[in-house]
């Protein structure tokens, strides 16, 4: 263990509370020097340590910082039954949908269930339908997470749903705002698109069995308009204009971590109703696209309803009913 992770230690175990910089160099068996040197390069990588009037040091918990270690206390405090959770973090990284399917091809599936992968910042973000997803650093939270069931039985578009309704209860908690779901993956503040989903199943050729779920979720935070493409301007948004929200992307990021890896456990009737209460698009009518890049295929309907099941229930121009499991849908603004 370097001095700087020794430092970071007693200070964690102190968070909020002044810890004397003698009392550190005592507990490491380093020198005052040291002390100051590693409170440097702490404060260098975005932890709020502040010097106190009797000398000592203060870490303050919303250090605007993503590490492994910071990210499991929070996780832990919040979610004790999640202590065996493996939490991976990366400064920038191709995609966390991306490294968690290549860590499950490699490694035995159900040694991986809770393993969470956590970027700063991703070079090639992925949405649905071979979409690129704006990842830019220390303006949001990237994530993924490994999802194995012991029954193996696992259903995408429920695992999708209650995914949103997981994230948006950590957005409600921690932000003034009313979050809405657009079925079946997009979370929406004031109008705007800032959060995406992407879940994608990992199948055993030989069973044709999805034995293993990777839920991509991307949450903008305060992302600024300029930041993404032209295109993506017309839906995407952030949940905050202020770049110092008050609270640590460590702290959101294990709470949204572990409210996914939670409601699986929830009673499915309980979290449906809240999906369907949570929906904006009851009523509306959108464009169906239920082919990827095939614009043939795609047709207008009315929204009637989520159901049990959380399938898009829709009525054609012809009167009949259709029932969504995958798809996308638009509304004509989009």
């Amino acid at each position: 263990m370097t001095t700087k992770e020794k430092i970071f230690n007693k200070l964690n175990s102190h968070k909020e509370t002044a810890v004397s910089g003698e009392k550190l160099a005592e507990a490491c068996g380093i020198s005052r020097a040291a002390v100051w040197k590693a409170i440097q390069a702490l404060r260098e990588e975005g932890f709020n340590i502040e010097g106190s009037t009797n000398g000592g040091y203060i870490y303050r918990k919303n250090s605007d910082v993503v590490r492994s270690d910071v990210v499991k206390d929070f996780l832990v405090q919040k979610y004790p039954g999640l202590k065996k959770a493996v939490i991976k973090c990366f400064k920038t990284i191709d995609s966390t949908n991306t490294y968690a399917k290549k860590l499950l091809s490699e490694n035995e599936k159900r040694a991986l269930d809770k393993t969470v992968i956590i970027a700063e910042a991703q070079t090639a973000g992925r949405g649905r339908l071979g979409r690129t997803f704006c990842s830019p650093e220390k303006t949001g939270i990237y994530l993924s997470v490994i999802y194995v069931p012991s029954d193996r039985k696992i259903e995408p578009a429920k695992i999708t749903a209650f995914s949103a309704v997981a994230v948006k209860r950590v957005i409600e908690r921690f932000f003034d705002v009313d979050a809405k779901i657009k079925w079946i993956n997009d979370i929406y503040v004031n109008d705007k698109k800032v959060v995406g989903i992407l879940t994608e199943g990992f199948t055993n050729f030989e069973t044709g069995i999805i034995e293993a779920a990777v839920i991509g979720i991307g949450i903008n935070i305060c992302t600024k308009k300029s930041q993404f493409s032209k295109e993506a301007q017309k839906v995407a948004g952030s949940i905050t204009d202020k770049k110092d929200f008050g609270i640590s992307r460590s702290q959101i990021a294990a709470e949204v971590a572990g409210e996914v890896l939670s409601i699986f456990n929830e009673k499915p009737q309980k979290v449906i109703r809240e999906y369907q209460d949570s929906s904006f698009l009851k009523g509306k009518t959108v464009e169906v696209h239920p082919i990827i890049d095939d614009e043939n295929g795609v047709y207008s309907a009315t929204v009637i309803a989520i159901n049990e099941e959380a399938e898009l229930v829709v009525k054609l121009k012809n009167g009949s009913i259709k029932k969504l499991s995958s798809g996308e849908v638009t509304l004509h603004q989009e």
